[in-house]
């Protein structure tokens, strides 16, 4: 057994377990996605119009497709993150909770990859 006191023992071994890190993450998502929403919300009042040539136009410019592509990942992310809280906190069968984890890691990474797909395929088409 190794010496010290029971705290320098359990030092790092904590029931948060990486719970910092995750805090951190969502509150750094959270920020990122106020300009980037707000960027959004401002350049769709700005269309002429919101039919499928004019919004095509729009996402095909580089710099909106980039930022479309920030904002969708993030928000994608961010999601991830919450849902992720949501099971740990109210999921309590161990199984179920795997399950659960697993699920909705794969329902983000695909809808993540279906709309960074759509957004670079109307981005370089329209160029």
């Amino acid at each position: 057994m190794k010496g010290g006191t029971p705290l320098g023992r359990v030092l790092g071994h904590g029931t948060a377990q990486g719970g910092a890190h995750h805090w951190w993450l969502q509150r750094v998502t959270a920020i990122a996605l106020i300009p980037l929403t707000t960027w959004f919300v401002w350049s769709l009042l700005r269309l002429p119009g919101f039919d499928h040539a004019s919004v095509v136009t729009w996402i095909g410019g580089p710099r909106t497709a980039v930022l479309l592509l920030l904002l969708f990942a993030t928000a994608c992310w961010h999601s991830r993150l919450g849902v992720q809280v949501v099971i740990e906190d109210y999921v309590h069968t161990p199984g179920t909770k795997v399950a659960s984890l697993l699920a909705a890691d794969f329902a983000h990474v695909l809808v993540a990859v279906i709309g960074v797909f759509a957004i670079l395929k109307i981005a370089l088409t329209a160029a």
